[in-house]
C-alpha cells in the first residue's frame, strides 16, 4: 500500500457519494450527477508558517467530513483509489455530528 503525506497546508480527501435520487424519488444517472463537494479527510499536512516563522497547524484532521469548493484541488490515484488534494483554504467547513458517508465507488 502506498502512503501519501500532504505537505504544508494541503489536505488529502476522499470524495463522498451524493444521493442518486432527488427528494421526489427521481433516480439520477451517474453521467448526470455532479461531483459532490463533500469529502472525508484522509491525511493532512503539517501546516503553514506565520510571519514570525511559527508553525500554524491545520484546523482539520483525518476522519473529519468536510465541505469543499466544487472545482478545487488536484485528483490523484493511489492504489486504484481516486483521491483529491486540496489546500485548506478550499475547505469551507467541517460537518459536525455526521459520520463519514459512503465511499465513492472506484
Amino acid at each position: 500500500m502506498t502512503k501519501f503525506r500532504p505537505l504544508h497546508d494541503r489536505v488529502l480527501l476522499r470524495r463522498l457519494e451524493s444521493d442518486a435520487k432527488t427528494a421526489g424519488g427521481i433516480i439520477i444517472p451517474d453521467a448526470a450527477q455532479e461531483k459532490p463537494a463533500q469529502g472525508e479527510v484522509v491525511a493532512v499536512g503539517t501546516g503553514t508558517r506565520d510571519e514570525s516563522g511559527k508553525l500554524v497547524a491545520l484546523d482539520v484532521k483525518a476522519g473529519d467530513t468536510v465541505l469543499f469548493s466544487k472545482w478545487s484541488g488536484t485528483e490523484i490515484n493511489i492504489d486504484g483509489e481516486e483521491l483529491l488534494v486540496v489546500k485548506e483554504s478550499d475547505i469551507m467547513g467541517v460537518i459536525e455530528g455526521k459520520k463519514a458517508g459512503k465511499k465513492k465507488a472506484a
